[in-house]
């Protein structure tokens, strides 16, 4: 169909960027869910040239999956979206397979028309059960009710900002091509800081940076990493479900440029042997009417007793929650203790290869940054299982425990058999989310091979929660 008989929305990239961050600065000061939700629905129905609105939810994984309504349908009937649980890993068995999504008005995106498609808005889901509450393996939903209860009840704003690594290589389907291809390719062997303009990592990561600042990212830095093809696109801090949000979209953004570029962006924590793997860094802190509660100019390090409790008990649950926080088989990998790998229980101010770093800080930016995270992992369950272990974990006797010579697994099987048997992870996710997600990652770890090894196997690509399909997964 000819162009001009199509009159769907195309916004230039500071209109888009004007609109998002509007709606990044309701959210921010938590207006009112039915004032934006009336607000949304009028401006849908307002705006004729919108077709369709992406609804956007996780899986207990931390895989994202998207919807396509009809915009005249989702106005009627945003209130009764059902879908098919029992299609999506980890949430419902078979004979449960009704489930409602919910919009959350609030973390709604204008999108570029030339990434996304003319004529598109998104928004984020939630997933509603049966009996009309949050579903539990919605992780999403918990790790919302537990912010706003802490606000609530403490006047706590519970902040995080991520660093978020990738490789880019050749070819759209380099990850679902691994077991055939047996091998990735690089795109630049630059290095460091050092990517000629123009060459395809440098055009990939200002394509890339440029549709996060239409989206409302507030980008701050973004450069070449460490290895070859590796890249990190920063942008700034925000309150813990909308950073976590946008932990999803920036994934989603890099593929999906990536992909019209014909190349792969993979977000696999070590995807090559004998070079630095990709880390997601989790920078976190709590604020109280505008004050940064982790901040202290006389404190150790300049950061606060609270932060300082906070890291501890982080510590304390480090072997318990490490699954969540790693949680492929490829992850461990990672975890090696070459290449700057944060695979030390400790916590440092200088020291990289401890699992908590208190970096330079002030007033504002004072924070505690947990770098043992891999970038596959689900953010929610990550900034969840990370903030509740925080604020309401124990804290252990271990003689000198931010110093103590204890060490994470160096294998999912270890970290599995850490998780399925602490106590605070079924405090964490309750026996039934907790159980469910400990079977799926057994599920994929006996695809692979028990032992890493000194190459990349083809199963722990293949079978990995970001890569398989329903093809991939039943080739065995």
């Amino acid at each position: 169909m000819l162009s001009e008989f199509r009159d769907f929305l195309e916004l230039s990239y500071g209109e888009l960027e004007d609109l998002n961050l509007a709606a990044k600065e309701q959210r921010r000061n938590r207006v009112a869910a039915d004032v934006i939700r009336e607000e949304r629905l009028k401006y849908l129905t307002d705006e004729k040239r919108i077709k369709a609105v992406t609804v956007l939810f996780s899986d207990l994984e931390g895989r994202l999956h998207m919807l396509d309504y009809d915009k005249k349908f989702l106005v009627k009937s945003y209130d009764n979206l059902t879908f098919d649980g029992s299609s999506i890993r980890g949430f419902t068995a078979q004979r449960e397979s009704d489930l409602r999504l919910g919009i959350d008005w609030s973390a709604f995106y204008w999108v570029p028309a030339d990434v996304f498609g003319a004529g598109k808005v998104m928004v984020f889901g939630e997933v509603i059960d049966k009996n009309g509450t949050t579903y539990s393996a919605d992780i999403r939903g918990v790790l919302k009710s537990f912010s706003q209860e802490l606000f609530d009840k403490q006047g706590y704003t519970l902040n995080a900002a991520n660093e978020i690594e990738g490789f880019l290589f050749e070819g759209i389907d380099a990850e679902r091509s691994y077991h055939e291809t047996g091998s990735f390719e690089y795109v630049n062997k630059g290095g460091y800081y050092h990517s000629l303009p123009g060459d395809p990592l440098r055009e990939f990561i200002d394509t890339t940076a440029e549709v996060q600042r239409a989206m409302g990212f507030e980008n701050e830095k973004d450069h070449p990493e460490v290895a070859p093809s590796q890249f990190e696109i920063n942008y700034t801090y925000g309150e813990v479900v909308a950073a976590a949000d946008q932990i999803q979209l920036y994934k989603l953004i890099c593929r999906q440029v990536a992909t019209q570029m014909g190349m792969t962006a993979s977000f696999l924590p070590k995807p090559v042997v004998g070079v630095n793997g990709s880390g997601m860094h989790t920078n976190v802190s709590i604020t109280k009417g505008g004050k940064n509660l982790f901040w202290d100019p006389k404190g150790e390090e300049k950061i606060s007793k609270l932060a300082w409790q906070f890291t501890d008990r982080i510590l304390t649950h480090g072997n318990d929650i490490c699954l969540l926080l790693n949680a492929s088989v490829n992850a461990y990998r990672r975890l090696d203790p070459h290449f700057e790998a944060p695979n030390q229980i400790k916590a440092s101010a200088t020291d990289r290869g401890s699992m908590v770093r208190i970096p330079i800080g002030n007033e504002k930016s004072a924070r505690v940054e947990v770098r043992s995270v891999g970038p596959d992992a689900n953010p929610y369950l990550v900034l969840y299982s990370i903030f509740k272990s925080g604020l309401h974990g124990e804290t252990s006797r271990i003689k000198n425990l931010r110093q103590a010579e204890r060490y994470l697994p160096d294998n999912v099987y270890t970290a599995l058999e850490n998780f399925r048997g602490a106590e605070w992870t079924t405090t964490l996710l309750g026996e039934d989310v907790k159980g469910r997600y400990a079977d799926l990652k057994q599920a994929s770890a006996d695809r692979c091979a028990r032992l890493l090894g000194t190459i990349v196997k083809a199963p722990e690509v293949q079978f990995h929660h970001d890569v398989y399909n329903q093809l991939l997964w039943n080739n065995f």
